[in-house]
């Protein structure tokens, strides 16, 4: 099966798209998983402040991004790790905004990637009440990972994408995306 994307996943400090501070990104090549990558680093000024929700939901403190690099430091090893496959993210309409924005932000000229969202995916693959990444992780037998963990997230969303391929019955993430009447999206139209 010539199943083949990244999985990412951003964790932001505060509601600002351009205030990342960490991100996870799983390979799939032949619907296997092959390699992950899992950085801490600092939100761009002056979205590089906090808040005590978002601390809540994934437990990143400032302290725990103190000695990181910036976010613009590591865009560059973010891209290259992508190996020019599609992203694939649940709910890719905010960590595609939130990749878009930052890059924006710090004036980072971003190539123009393609990306799927599984969360799309699974609405029409799945009969769910909820869609929520972990609802759909936990409804395919992955349910030891630590929701809001950007790399344990990202893993699942690659999980899940890998399951919907099989249950499909198809070979690529092109055929995946044709039986669910959904198409690779661009960064920029």
């Amino acid at each position: 099966m010539a199943l083949d994307f990244v999985a990412i996943d951003f964790e932001t400090a505060n509601s600002s798209p351009a205030s990342p501070c960490a991100v996870g990104m799983v390979r799939v090549q032949d619907a296997q998983i092959v390699e992950s990558l899992s950085m801490l680093f600092r939100p761009p000024s002056p979205h590089n402040w906090f808040h005590p929700g978002n601390i809540g939901v994934h437990g990143i403190r400032p302290e725990d991004v103190a000695d990181a690099p910036e976010f613009e430091e590591v865009l560059p090893e973010l891209l290259l790790f992508t190996q020019g496959l599609p992203l694939v993210a649940h709910n890719a309409s905010f960590d595609m905004g939130v990749l878009t924005k930052t890059a924006e932000h710090v004036g980072f000229d971003l190539p123009n990637l393609t990306y799927a969202c599984s969360l799309k995916l699974a609405r029409k693959t799945y009969n769910l009440e909820s869609y929520r990444l972990n609802a759909v992780a936990y409804a395919i037998g992955h349910e030891e990972f630590q929701h809001h963990d950007a790399l344990a997230d990202s893993d699942a969303c690659a999980r899940i994408m890998i399951h919907m391929a099989a249950r499909h019955e198809v070979e690529d993430l092109n055929q995946l995306l044709e039986r669910n009447k959904q198409r690779l999206l661009s960064l920029f139209v």
